[in-house]
């Protein structure tokens, strides 16, 4: 009866192991199939010639994710295949952020996004909804998933204390003219994020968030030296004072400053060395417009792309 007993567990227990891996098999079967559908709308959104293409290519992108992300244990597949957006764990892996944008037909970007929490349960997920055009001053204003100063995030960079917070480094896309980089603070308050943190200090006033706008023409150097809990940026400068007010005209000057972590806020600091921080692009992030040519109004008709 033991023995019986005993190849009875036995059993049971490859019959369990059996059912999990092939219920396994099936999850990954079916994120694999999303990813791919994702994948070829992510294609489109990017590179559809007509305003419309894009913009429903967007819709359906929108719609596939969420039906993929509401696949139990969704959080641990990575969408290795899909390049097209932005998808960043946070270093506590607490959550994920998805962002991506899609280009108007006036050469303005549009950026969308949602935050993914590791619940290892049911999904929740937190839309992100671009509210950067009725954001009447950015440095100073704070927002919710629902009022989000849009971008695509490339480093997520933790800071913790009594209040957990995340600093993100973003680009931002702005005009046929000019382009826009940011440095955003996310944090949680009730499970539900919040954008924005009075914590950078210096430079002449207390901001809630750092936008820097430049030229189109150029590129923009912001990026994280963690061994010195620095974020290091090119210093911007019109090429003549009469145009200080000008932004589109802005440019590096080949001189950096940065913000410094110090007691959990940012502080300002000009001037910085660069023997002692690498003087490099942002390795791990290569403007959008960089990749591909720019798509105007004047130029999606004359050539088509």
């Amino acid at each position: 009866m033991k023995r019986l007993f005993v190849l009875l567990l036995i059993s049971l227990s490859i019959g369990n192991a059996f059912a999990q891996h092939s219920d396994e098999a099936t999850r990954i079967k079916q994120l694999n199939r999303y990813q791919d559908s994702l994948v070829r709308l992510g294609k489109k959104m990017v590179d559809a010639n007509l305003d419309l293409e894009r913009k429903n290519a967007n819709y359906s992108f929108i719609k596939t994710l969420v039906s993929a992300l509401k696949i139990n244990n969704s959080f641990l597949y990575k969408f290795d295949s899909l390049k097209t957006i932005s998808i960043l764990n946070s270093p506590d892996n607490k959550f994920r952020i998805f962002t991506w944008y899609v280009l108007n037909e006036d050469g303005s970007y549009r950026f969308y996004g949602a935050i993914q929490m590791n619940t290892g349960g049911p999904l929740v997920l937190h839309p992100l909804e671009d509210y950067s055009p009725l954001m009447k001053s950015p440095e100073d204003s704070t927002g919710n998933n629902r009022k989000w100063f849009g971008a695509e995030y490339y480093k997520i960079i933790p800071v913790y204390g009594a209040k957990t917070y995340y600093t993100l480094l973003g680009w931002k896309g702005n005009t046929v003219e000019s382009t826009k980089k940011v440095i955003e603070v996310l944090s949680f308050k009730d499970n539900k994020p919040e954008f924005g943190m009075a914590i950078f200090d210096g430079n002449g006033k207390v901001r809630k968030r750092v936008v820097f706008e430049y030229t189109r023409q150029a590129s923009m150097l912001l990026r994280y030296v963690h061994d010195q809990n620095l974020i290091v940026f090119d210093h911007l400068a019109p090429p003549d004072k009469k145009l200080k007010d000008k932004f589109s005209t802005y440019g590096p000057d080949l001189t950096y400053d940065g913000y410094r972590l110090k007691n959990g806020r940012w502080v300002y600091v000009e001037n910085l060395d660069m023997k002692n921080v690498p003087d490099e692009r942002d390795k791990d992030y290569i403007e959008p417009e960089k990749k591909q040519p720019v798509r105007t109004p004047a130029n999606i008709k004359r050539t088509g792309k």
